[in-house]
């Protein structure tokens, strides 16, 4: 990797898009090889980013999931093709709403929603936060409503497809967290806590709460008409007081998520020497779940050519397809805010960057895809 070429790249970007900060830190075989950090963390842009910055990730919370998920898995307490209503018995009997010629009918589902339905979103959920079981568990009990609680409600609303027919990008991790809740015993914040943060030093990681907690958390920012403007430093898929995301929950840092992306771009072992995955979870997350039509929707909806999906994650299974000088097989994924982890086991490479800028569509369709080219092009 040419580290000269890269720090060109990252700082073209603020002149170009006028973001106000990005974080890069690259890893090899639990080697800080690059770090680069420029621009600045509030709405004056008086203060420059360093190393405390914090960042709302949103979905890149759910690679801590899945590897909760799969720590559980090879304990043998849980198995990926387990039926969700066995731990969530609210999902015992969901229904799919299907459209006949001009009509639309609600019909039992074909089939059991299972856990790999969820984690390689084929459940026929979607991404609807105002979806009416949300908020009868919130009138229910009130803004304390518990993780389990609101998740419970997801299925009052009729599923989008019958589970394994197709691939939407939705809430499904949300109710992998309850699901862990449930097998461990353990709040989902508590056992990420006990079974990744605390193990791995991860000691800035936590789940997003408004009060006393924003002292270095980076002014996030959105995207509008082309322009970059701040916004309030607010999680909307925090859907009530006490609600922790499996899907887009998660506080951090660049550093905090360095640690973890190595240890999994080196067989699950972090530089400490705490294994937090067996070599063959990794494996498992990497095996793309999609069927021919998932693959379909996956780019037509999100853009990602060449791309599978595995637990949780997308998996670059083709790279000659758009022309990238990546391995196969390099996994990760991204976040509401443009933040995205790529990991390499072929090459025991991690890259994290990390921006707080919401609705940034160049961070997927060009950022994104010219880091992860960069970090394998000579």
């Amino acid at each position: 990797m040419n580290f000269k070429k890269i720090t060109k790249y990252l700082d073209s970007l603020p002149e170009k898009y006028g973001l106000p900060s990005v974080d890069v830190i690259i890893m090899k075989d639990h080697e800080q090889v690059y770090r680069h950090m420029t621009g600045t963390t509030d709405t004056e842009h008086k203060k420059p980013v360093d190393e405390k910055a914090q960042y709302l990730v949103f979905s890149m919370t759910k690679i801590q999931t899945m590897v909760a998920l799969m720590q559980l898995v090879e304990q043998g307490k849980i198995s990926l093709q387990d039926e969700v209503a066995k731990y969530l018995p609210a999902y015992e009997k969901i229904f799919v709403e299907e459209k006949f010629e001009e009509t639309i009918r609600i019909v039992p589902a074909k089939r059991p929603m299972q856990i790999w339905h969820l984690v390689s979103m084929q459940s026929g959920l979607d991404y609807n936060l105002d979806r009416p079981g949300i908020s009868q568990a919130r009138r229910t009990y009130g803004p304390e409503a518990t993780t389990r609680q609101i998740v419970d409600g997801f299925p009052l609303t009729p599923l989008l497809f019958h589970p394994g027919d197709h691939y939407l990008y939705s809430l499904s991790h949300d109710v992998i967290g309850a699901v862990i809740e449930v097998v461990s015993g353990m709040k989902f914040s508590e056992y990420l806590a006990e079974h990744i943060w605390k193990p791995l030093g991860m000691n800035r990681t936590r789940f997003f709460m408004e009060e006393g907690q924003e002292k270095d958390l980076a002014q996030q920012f959105t995207w509008e008409n082309e322009e970059i403007v701040p916004m309030e430093n607010d999680c909307n898929y925090r859907l009530s007081d006490a609600y922790e995301s499996g899907g887009a929950g998660l506080v951090s840092c660049t550093e905090d998520y360095a640690i973890l992306a190595d240890a999994l771009a080196c067989g699950g072992v972090a530089k400490n020497g705490y294994r937090v995955l067996k070599e063959e979870s990794i494996e498992t997350i990497r095996t793309d779940l999609l069927t021919e039509q998932g693959h379909k929707e996956i780019e037509q909806n999100m853009g990602r050519y060449g791309y599978g999906y595995g637990v949780g994650m997308q998996v670059l299974m083709h790279p000659e397809v758009i022309g990238s000088p990546a391995k196969a097989g390099v996994f990760g994924w991204d976040g509401a805010a443009g933040s995205c982890t790529i990991m390499s086991p072929e090459t025991k490479t991690s890259l994290v960057f990390s921006m707080h800028v919401r609705s940034f569509g160049p961070a997927y369709g060009e950022i994104h895809p010219r880091l992860r080219d960069l970090l394998f092009e000579e």
